[in-house]
């Protein structure tokens, strides 16, 4: 069952060079109990379209959409209501979001005591016991200190501790592994996953890894400049991209070229988000690009459930 359905949802806001088209035209359709990857390069969009989910696009934004549904709620007029309700972020840098002059403790009860209306020993029993669902040990001893005295992947559990006292079932997992070792970022993705399978959430996993996505993601879409260039199983973009971006997204993997080889690199840039797109917005990148590519690309598909905006009808070399 579809719990979050976007079309052609876009963000602009105003400065000081024009118009900034943050968001071009993103579309998402997350299934319930899943975890769906949004994948780009920095500056493609992905972390505004979470905040646009989460009502939190910057001031002045421009947000516009065909479809932009939360579990039939309509986004544009429900969001803020739904943000730390029913929709909660993980960040990327749990130490920025915990407060380091408050205990684990009091931060811990002030989102309990927000969302419910339990007496504080009760809120006490809760807080130790999502605590240790995030695989903390000794949680009775850990309210007790303050962010500081613990480690990054303690910092990043508490953090989702956190986001699921505020009872919401949809996560927005910003680069939740960006702050982490190799090591701890894997206990993290292991314990999203088991936290979807043991309570019903719903995950949007954003991030540039594509080895994050191949740990835990079930379907993935692939962002470039704002735009939707590819959505499908994770497993087939990974093994069988279709469109170029995508592909060379994962040729620059350091496990896709042999050891002591050079590093396949995308050149050039992402087009300036103040700037209009005519035609491919990978075009100008894109090593397979064709007289044709200056025209706007169809959609394509392969199968039902594997699509692509791109001129080239087949897997992407």
């Amino acid at each position: 069952m579809t719990l979050l359905e976007i079309k052609a949802l876009s963000v602009t806001f105003p400065s000081n060079t024009g118009p900034v088209q943050a968001v071009r035209r993103v579309d998402l359709q997350i299934e319930r109990g899943s975890i769906h990857g949004l994948i780009g390069e920095s500056g493609c969009g992905k972390t505004m379209t979470g905040m646009a989910l989460l009502g939190l696009a910057p001031q002045g934004a421009r947000i516009a959409a065909d479809v932009f549904r939360f579990d039939g709620m309509d986004l544009t007029t429900h969001a803020a209501s739904l943000r730390g309700r029913r929709i909660a972020l993980i960040s990327q840098d749990p130490a920025a979001a915990l407060n380091p002059v408050l205990t684990i403790g009091r931060q811990m009860d002030d989102v309990l005591r927000t969302h419910s209306a339990q007496p504080k020993a009760e809120r006490r029993v809760a807080a130790v016991a999502l605590l240790t669902a995030t695989g903390l040990a000794g949680p009775e001893l850990l309210l007790k200190r303050y962010p500081h005295q613990l480690s990054g992947g303690m910092q990043q559990r508490v953090v989702i501790a956190q986001a699921l006292a505020t009872g919401a079932d949809f996560l927005i997992a910003d680069e939740p592994t960006t702050a982490l070792d190799v090591t701890v970022g894997a206990q993290v993705l292991a314990l999203l996953r088991k936290l979807v399978a043991e309570r019903g959430l719903t995950v949007l996993m954003i991030t540039h890894d594509m080895d994050v996505v191949a740990a835990v993601c079930d379907r993935a879409t692939v962002l470039y400049a704002g735009l939707s260039v590819e959505e499908g199983p994770a497993r087939a973009i990974l093994t069988h991209p279709r469109h170029p971006y995508a592909a060379a997204l994962l040729a620059a993997l350091p496990d896709a070229v042999p050891h002591g080889q050079r590093l396949a690199a995308i050149e050039g840039r992402i087009p300036s988000p103040t700037q209009p797109i005519t035609g491919c917005a990978f075009a100008l990148r894109c090593p397979s690009v064709m007289p044709v590519c200056h025209e706007v690309p169809p959609p394509r598909r392969g199968g039902s459930d594997h699509g692509w905006l791109c001129h080239l009808d087949g897997q992407a070399p």
